[in-house]
């Protein structure tokens, strides 16, 4: 491609690389001038004019950005993402549903490595999405990028970005009480987490926190995923809410996770369905541990002890003002004379 100041005698099929103000309006950077553009450019004094002409082995930004993000993106409705039309280079990739992003990282890499002008920016994965989200945009930055580029960039992204759509369609929520605990405190914080996912919050179940109750909770528990929230905080594996899922013929998979908030949250299964132990901040509905394991759970991905400890890696998320216990610690006390 050839950019830069060009004589209006030679600029017919140019593309115009940045906007000019004409009497009668405003000719915008990205169109290609016809011979009325010039006349108009001419009567304002606007000559040379700043151009870029493509070579014969060029692509114009929007069908490089279309051709990737279709090579993105081979089936729209299968991968639960929608595709706007190219403009100014850009197409952006938009959820079609609820669900959690899927995203071949090492293929974003290699699309974003092949040239500077041809670049993909994306949500992290696994992240939670909702319907009308934008997950990714394609962007061209140049007017026009060698074709050689574009055919390597896609093959490079091949089919690596879907929505995990939502599998599970009914939870209970189990809630231990002890006295002068929260109780049902934060039980809406959680239905509207289930609610974001299209999941029916089927009951919210109070018992005494104790073991055999909360077993006898979980036995009867409606619906494909079973969540407990206890009154008093999960601080072992043995606890009350992990040894009352073993007493119901169930597993505990993984306790603690490297997030915080969210250190407290356990996972398990009991009879075909998932279990999740909540950890307590998950009564507020600040983001938290419990949602990144909730989503890709709601949405059938696996989560097996490796992908829980991996969430260290930027899971120290944001201080919230109501945490009883800020992780800076007490104030110092002042040092005595």
């Amino acid at each position: 491609m050839q950019f830069g100041p060009r004589p209006l005698a030679e600029a017919a099929g140019a593309i115009l690389a940045h906007s000019v103000d004409l009497p009668d309006g405003r000719l915008r950077k990205g169109v290609t001038l016809t011979p009325a553009h010039l006349a108009q450019l001419a009567a304002a004094g606007h000559d040379p004019v700043t151009v870029a002409v493509l070579d014969a082995n060029d692509i114009h930004e929007n069908i490089a950005a279309a051709r990737l993000a279709d090579a993105l993106v081979p089936d729209p409705a299968a991968a639960g993402l929608r595709l706007t039309p190219a403009f100014t280079g850009r197409v952006n990739l938009i959820a079609a549903h609820a669900g959690v992003c899927v995203i071949d990282g090492a293929a974003v890499h290699a699309l974003n490595r092949v040239d500077p002008m041809i670049t993909l920016a994306t949500l992290p994965p696994l992240q939670q999405v909702s319907a009308g989200q934008m997950v990714a945009t394609v962007k061209i930055i140049a007017y026009a990028v060698p074709a050689a580029a574009v055919a390597q960039a896609e093959a490079a992204a091949h089919a690596s970005l879907r929505i995990a759509p939502v599998t599970l369609s009914r939870a209970t929520l189990i809630v231990t009480e002890i006295p002068g605990g929260a109780g049902l405190a934060g039980a809406a914080a959680i239905a509207a987490r289930l609610a974001a996912l299209g999941i029916t919050l089927e009951a919210i179940t109070p018992v005494p926190h104790a073991i055999a109750p909360l077993a006898a909770a979980i036995r009867a528990a409606a619906g494909d995923l079973v969540l407990i929230l206890t009154g008093s905080a999960t601080s072992d594996p043995d606890d009350v809410a992990p040894s009352a899922v073993r007493a119901a013929d169930g597993h505990v998979t993984r306790f603690g996770m490297p997030v915080d908030p969210g250190n407290l949250l356990f996972l398990g299964d009991q009879g075909g369905r998932t279990v999740i132990g909540l950890p307590g901040c998950a009564r507020s509905p600040a983001l938290n541990g419990a949602d990144w394991v909730l989503a890709r759970v709601a949405c059938g991905l696996a989560v097996a002890d490796a992908d829980i400890a991996a969430m260290g890696l930027g899971g120290l998320l944001k201080e919230i003002p109501s945490r009883p216990m800020p992780r800076k610690g007490p104030p110092k006390s002042p040092e005595k004379g």
